[in-house]
């Protein structure tokens, strides 16, 4: 693996993919599909190479991408770096985790798509343009950088919900874009302040220079202790909507519920974890002192998003929203591990996003499935899938379990080292959070064995059971969840080094 334009290839990758479905004929409805789904395993191929050659010793570093690209200012007393955007491409061991995650279920998401109804065409090139916003989200090596593909996903999200959504898909497209829209803003104001400051961007070069007494030396203008506070707490509101955190999550319930199941897979997926990768990378990375003084309230709002998520996910009727609550319900495991502020707690928030992201995109894929036989979600009107779809039936009673977080399943792992974290900082805030696991257990149980069991309500007693086609992504995701839930240390052993130079930069 040699490194000069491996990132850019693997971010960009699905470009290719637009522009041959750009040529395509827009009646060619078979050949759209499988070019849209074809399009996705190049990304795939080369972050599991990048994976795996990493696990076998390879250093990240050397497929670090620089080069000049935009100049704002041109004044003699500055340097030759000052006011300089570059583009810069760089990960490491979690970003390398968060583009796995990406690309791979961007590939399970298109072949979901198969029961996208009209417009193939349209549908591909937008889904294709979001997963390169995903992925450049992670491998971004600055802040300017990481907006762009970040507004990238947010422009084609908008699309494909307010295009190929329920009926009620506009005013969910719309919210999603007003909430995430101020989040993005917001977002903007901090890296502006920081630019204007410091000159840069760049990540590696905004820690030294905001945590390196040597280092301040280089900044345009100081930062007080005031300004940092401010900066810090405009983070948390700018990736807490974007989590979500409670009470700026209205907007995922209308997104989850009426965007095609395909394009839930991927929100849920991938596009949550942006929140919690946000808040390592700026909250943690550039305000770590900040972070630490904020880390009971966060604490505490973790176990407010799970309790709070838990409990309304009990009293709904429909499917997908439980699974809406469920997701904001199980994004305040990843805020209760990032609270602990402990490397137990840290892995969990990590191995939470993670593993929420395969039995979320289990579950929305299944529901997706479900709803094609029996067109509807609703759990009053369904019942008896284990007679007549049995696989799929099947199917849903293992995402629960591992959404429960049964031992020797993912959701298992990232939900005791995450409590276990908590524990050692601060056990009353986590013996209340634990409220929070048996409430997980109550509404999923009594959705899923609803749906699963007892007589038939309604058409789908002749229901088919789920297709080839449909059961591929099916089971290659409770593979995932099994294979990480039984030999955890797969996803440990690449994310040790980040782990370690977050807590150094914490001071534990």
């Amino acid at each position: 693996m040699n490194g000069p334009y491996f990132l850019s290839l693997l971010v960009f990758s699905p470009l290719l993919g637009i522009l041959l479905l750009a040529f395509a004929p827009k009646t060619q409805e078979r050949t759209i599909k499988w070019l849209g789904f074809l399009s996705t395993l190049p990304s795939l191929i080369l972050s599991l190479f990048a994976f795996f050659q990493y696990l076998q010793g390879y250093r990240l570093e050397h497929l670090a991408e620089k080069r000049d690209w935009v100049r704002f200012a041109d004044f003699p007393f500055l340097t030759e770096s000052t006011f300089v955007v570059r583009y810069e491409l760089n990960i490491d061991g979690l970003s390398l985790v968060m583009i796995v995650l990406a690309s791979l279920l961007a590939a399970l998401a298109a072949i979901a798509s198969i029961h996208i109804k009209k417009e193939w065409k349209g549908y591909f090139m937008l889904f294709l343009l979001l997963e390169i916003g995903m992925l450049g989200v992670f491998a971004a090596g600055n802040m300017v950088l990481f907006f762009i593909f970040l507004e990238i996903t947010l422009v084609a999200m908008f699309f494909l919900i307010g295009k190929w959504g329920g009926f009620a898909r506009e005013r969910a497209a719309y919210s999603y874009l007003l909430y995430n829209g101020v989040g993005s803003a917001i977002l903007l104001i901090v890296i502006a302040v920081l630019f204007a400051r410091a000159g840069t961007s760049n990540m590696e070069l905004l820690k030294e220079m905001l945590h390196n007494p040597a280092a301040r030396a280089q900044l345009i203008a100081p930062i007080s202790d005031g300004l940092r506070l401010s900066l810090f707490i405009a983070l948390l509101i700018a990736f807490g909507i974007k989590l979500p955190i409670v009470p700026f999550h209205r907007w995922i319930l209308r997104v989850h519920v009426q965007a095609p199941p395909a394009i839930v897979m991927l929100h849920a997926g991938v596009l949550l974890k942006i929140g919690a990768y946000g808040l390592i990378r700026f909250g943690i990375g550039l305000f770590p002192d900040q972070f630490r003084d904020f880390s009971l309230l966060i604490a505490i709002l973790g176990v407010v998003n799970l309790l709070y998520g838990a409990f309304l996910a009990f009293l709904q009727d429909d499917f997908k929203m439980v699974l809406a609550y469920s997701s904001v319900s199980h994004m305040g495991i990843v805020l209760i591990g990032l609270g602990a502020l402990n490397e137990a707690g840290m892995q969990g928030a990590i191995f939470q996003a993670v593993s929420h992201g395969f039995i979320s995109a289990l579950l929305f894929l299944l529901v997706g499935i479900l709803y094609e036989r029996t067109n509807t979600t609703e759990l009053s009107r369904l019942g008896g899938m284990a007679k007549v779809m049995p696989l799929t039936a099947g199917s849903l009673l293992a995402g629960a379990m591992a959404s429960l977080g049964l031992p020797g399943m993912s959701g298992f792992v990232s939900e005791f080292t995450a409590f276990l974290g908590l524990f050692q900082t601060t056990p009353i805030v986590a013996a209340v959070g634990t409220l929070g696991i048996i409430m997980t257990a109550v509404y999923l149980l009594r959705a899923v064995l609803n749906m699963t069991f007892g007589a038939s309500k309604r058409g789908d007693a002749q229901a088919l059971d789920m297709s080839v086609t449909e059961a591929v992504p099916v089971f290659v995701l409770l593979a995932l969840i099994i294979m990480v839930g039984v030999y955890p240390r797969i996803l440990a052993e690449p994310l040790q080094a980040a782990i370690e130079m977050i807590m150094n930069g914490l001071g534990a």
